[in-house]
Parts: C-alpha cells; sequence; structure tokens
C-alpha cells in the first residue's frame, strides 16, 4: 500500500464581490446605444471626470427650458457665462433632461491644449452615446485662455472641433480672471446672448 497523502490545507472561501450596477446613460437621438455591462472607463488624464459617468447631482436651479453650460473642463468659464448671460452652470457631466434639468446646452472649454483636449473628450462622449437622451448640443464654446493671438497648432485643433459643431470664439475677459464682471460685453458674446435670450447687438453695458 502506498502511504497515505498527507491532507491539503482547505482553502478559505472569499464571497464573490457583487456586481457594480449597470451605469450607462440612455444615448442621445441618432447615437449609438451603450453596451451594457462595459467595464466602467478610468478618471480622465488631469483629474477630470469621465464623460460617461452616472449623475451625481442635480444642479441647482436647473430648467428644461434654460441654456446648460456645460464645462469641459475644471476653469473653463461656464459659471462666468452663467452669471453674465444667464442659465446654469450643469457642471462638468452632461444634464438629464427627464429630470426636469436643460435639454439645451453649450459645452464651456478653454483655448489651451488641455482645454481643447477636454472638449474633443467630451465632444467624443456624446457621439459615443454616453449621455442622457433627449440634449440638443447648441455648440460649443471657446474662451480664450491668454490675451493675444493662438498658436497655430491650437487653431489647427479649434477647426477639428468646428468640422463637428459650431464653435462660438469668446475672447480673453480680464475681469473673469479676478471673479468680476466686464463693463462692457464684447460683440462676440451677441450670439450667445440672443441663445440665452439676452438680444443684445455688438457692445453693451453691463447692468
Amino acid at each position: 500500500m502506498q502511504p497515505a497523502q498527507p491532507a491539503q490545507p482547505v482553502q478559505p472561501v472569499r464571497p464573490e464581490t457583487p456586481a457594480r450596477p449597470d451605469t450607462a446613460t440612455p444615448a442621445v437621438s441618432g447615437a449609438p446605444a451603450v453596451r451594457k455591462g462595459a467595464a466602467p472607463r478610468k478618471p480622465a488624464p488631469g483629474g477630470e471626470a469621465p464623460w460617461d459617468e452616472p449623475r451625481r447631482t442635480p444642479a441647482r436651479g436647473a430648467s428644461r427650458d434654460e441654456i446648460g453650460w456645460v464645462k469641459a473642463h475644471g476653469g473653463a468659464g461656464a459659471s462666468s457665462l452663467a452669471e453674465t448671460l444667464g442659465g446654469v452652470d450643469v457642471g462638468a457631466r452632461w444634464p438629464e433632461p427627464a429630470r426636469g434639468e436643460p435639454r439645451r446646452v453649450m459645452l464651456v472649454g478653454r483655448t489651451s491644449a488641455r482645454g481643447l483636449r477636454a472638449v474633443s473628450r467630451a465632444l467624443g462622449a456624446l457621439q459615443d452615446g454616453k449621455a442622457p437622451q433627449g440634449i440638443d448640443l447648441l455648440g460649443v464654446v471657446l474662451i480664450a485662455d491668454a490675451p493675444g493671438r493662438l498658436p497655430l497648432n491650437l487653431l489647427r485643433r479649434i477647426r477639428v472641433v468646428r468640422s463637428v459643431t459650431h464653435v462660438h470664439r469668446v475672447p480673453w475677459i480680464p475681469a473673469w480672471r479676478t471673479g468680476g464682471q466686464p463693463k462692457y460685453l464684447p460683440r462676440q458674446l451677441g450670439a450667445l446672448a440672443d441663445l440665452v435670450g439676452t438680444g443684445t447687438d455688438g457692445e453693451r453695458t453691463v447692468s
């Protein structure tokens, strides 16, 4: 007879970790649906929130009939636009019209390389269907990150964004840098003022 084999130690069985609920949001009309069960995306470079994350907190004072300013990254200028022209600063996420949040939105970013990358990332998420249903993207607002002309490589990136959606360029406004309001609105803000109902032509004094 062969000698008995020593008993193998029994490995403790660890309980299975419950799977995360599917956090994919419904697709925008005309965009492909998000695949269920897809692994959650890692945070975007630079600490920015990924654009397919679920809604966290509602935008304060949001209304479906207002313009929602969606910032592509921190410091984009969405708050300044909301304070100057009206509308709602939604934050770095797409709003949810089904929950009463603005359906008409403008994506806001700076003209820096980082800002343009964040804008492209947000537009890509929207095209991939990683946004709530009912969103009407009116265009992208690019606010100058510094006075003066832009380098050629940044202008090329802006042309790429312009091939996807409408682009509204806003010049450098020193008052926004210090948290104040400009005495006069630049002419470039006229189109944006029309979208939110201000109805200004050319430069005007801010009340």
